[in-house]
This record gives C-alpha cells, sequence and structure tokens, in this order.
C-alpha cells in the first residue's frame, strides 16, 4: 500500500534525482533558446525602441530606418552573438559543429539555387497584385531611395542571418546528437510561433518551411544554404515590389520586366 502521506523532503529528494538524470547540454539549449527570446521581445525589438527611446528622437528623418535597424542588429547580438559566446564558453565545443561552415557544397548550391529559380517567378506573379506590393519592403519610405533601400537590406541580411542561426544552427544541431531527426521538428514550432500575427499564409507556410530548412541544413551540415534561400526570398520580394512601386507596372510579360527593371538606372 503506497504512503498518501506528503513528504517535502521526499519530493525534493525524488525532483533531485529526475533532475540530475537529465541531458546537461540539452537542458541549456532549451533554456538558453526561452531566455534569448525573451531578451529580443522585451529588450531588442522594435516595440521597445518605439516606447524607450523613439519619443527623444522623433523629429529624426530616418528615425524609423534607425528603428528598424535596432531591432536587426539587437537580434543579430541576441540570437547569433549570444548563442556563440554559449557555446564556446559553456558547451566549449567548436562553433562549426553548429552549421557555420559550407558543408556540403554541391548539394548547397544545387538545392539553393534550384529552390530560388522556382520562387522567382512566383514572387513576380504574386507581385502583379498592388495589394501585394502595398505591404513590401516593410519599411515601406526605403523603396522611394536606394541608398536607404540596400542599407534597410543589408540589416535584414544579419538578422536573418543570426534568425536562422538560432533555430537551424544552435538549436537544430545542439539537439541532434539527443534527438536526432525529432530535431527538425523541435526547432520548427518556436519558428512557426514566432510567425504569428503575419498573414495566414505566411504563418501555416512558416510549418513547411521550418521543417524544409531544417532538413536542409542537416543534409548540408551549414545554416548558410537557409541563409541565402531565406534572404533571397525575401530580398527579391523587397526589390521587386519597391520597382513595380516605381514603374507603376504589375503585368507579367516580358514588356512588364524590362519596364521594371529600367527603375534600377
Amino acid at each position: 500500500m503506497q504512503n498518501s502521506k506528503f513528504s517535502l523532503r521526499n519530493e525534493l529528494e525524488r525532483l533531485k534525482n529526475a533532475v540530475s538524470g537529465l541531458d546537461r547540454k540539452v537542458v541549456i539549449i532549451f533554456i538558453a533558446v526561452a531566455v534569448l527570446q525573451t531578451i529580443s521581445w522585451y529588450y531588442t525589438s522594435r516595440r521597445f525602441f518605439r516606447f524607450n527611446i523613439f519619443p527623444s528622437y522623433s523629429n529624426h528623418p530616418d528615425i524609423y530606418l534607425i528603428e528598424y535597424l535596432f531591432w536587426f542588429i539587437g537580434d543579430f547580438i541576441t540570437f547569433f552573438i549570444l548563442p556563440l559566446l554559449i557555446i564556446k564558453f559553456i558547451h566549449k565545443e567548436k562553433i562549426s559543429s553548429y552549421g557555420l561552415t559550407l558543408g556540403d557544397k554541391l548539394t548547397g548550391v544545387t538545392l539553393t539555387v534550384i529552390f530560388l529559380a522556382v520562387m522567382l517567378p512566383v514572387i513576380w506573379i504574386f507581385s502583379s497584385q498592388p495589394s501585394f506590393v502595398a505591404k513590401y519592403p516593410h519599411l515601406l519610405s526605403v523603396r522611394e531611395v536606394w541608398d536607404k533601400f540596400f542599407v534597410y537590406e543589408l540589416g535584414m541580411l544579419i538578422y536573418m542571418f543570426a534568425w536562422e542561426f538560432i533555430w537551424r544552427g544552435y538549436m537544430l544541431f545542439g539537439l541532434e546528437e539527443k534527438f536526432g531527426y525529432y530535431a527538425v521538428l523541435i526547432q520548427m514550432i518556436p519558428f512557426v510561433i514566432l510567425h504569428n500575427g503575419k498573414p495566414v499564409a505566411e504563418t501555416f507556410g512558416a510549418i513547411l518551411g521550418g521543417i524544409a530548412l531544417g532538413i536542409l541544413a542537416l543534409r548540408t551540415r551549414s545554416i548558410i544554404y537557409g541563409v541565402v534561400i531565406h534572404m533571397g526570398i525575401m530580398f527579391s520580394i523587397d526589390l521587386i515590389c519597391s520597382l513595380r512601386f516605381r514603374a507603376g507596372d504589375y503585368g507579367i510579360g516580358i514588356s512588364s520586366i524590362i519596364n521594371v527593371v529600367k527603375q534600377l538606372f
């Protein structure tokens, strides 16, 4: 017959035994990701900038671009620099083991080229809708000045690099030893959750995207190709939408392509 009497000492002993059997590396990764995401949400977000920094510089002509750069650079530090320090000084492992390598170059380059070649016509067709063009780039003002546009895109690049590293680098490769290919599904979950609030098609698409990018990272042993694909799509959307906006041309034929490309010059 089980003893129904509660004992705090026994409960603490059971908890101690349970915790002592956990994989230290896995525990650190889960806790680190939770802490880093919380730092991002509260301290390196556009929301933080808007309420804590924006009021003092609201008259600056480039205040909204600065707001985005604050977010991009802040998350680069949070999602890339800090995990690197954890890998180096806590896990005491090589950073190349977490996808910071070219890995299988032939497979990576081939799949990247195929994917982008398929996506470009899709983006071109979707961008024929003025309602689609009206949403990109997210900072609409940069499409009117090329200098600001490319500063914005450079910021987006370092953000995307950090974004890929935290999920497909640190979390995926860090959990691979313990969970194998299940790590692809584990890293996909927070990736999708952080798309909540975006257009519903984009959020559902993040489920397949997160899985596909995870498989690509494991197959090539690199996050680089995921960065190129992710950034390639975003840059193509922003550039094509900006060119269409400037040209006022929403056709999909050859004449529209020529007319839109002229806006670069």
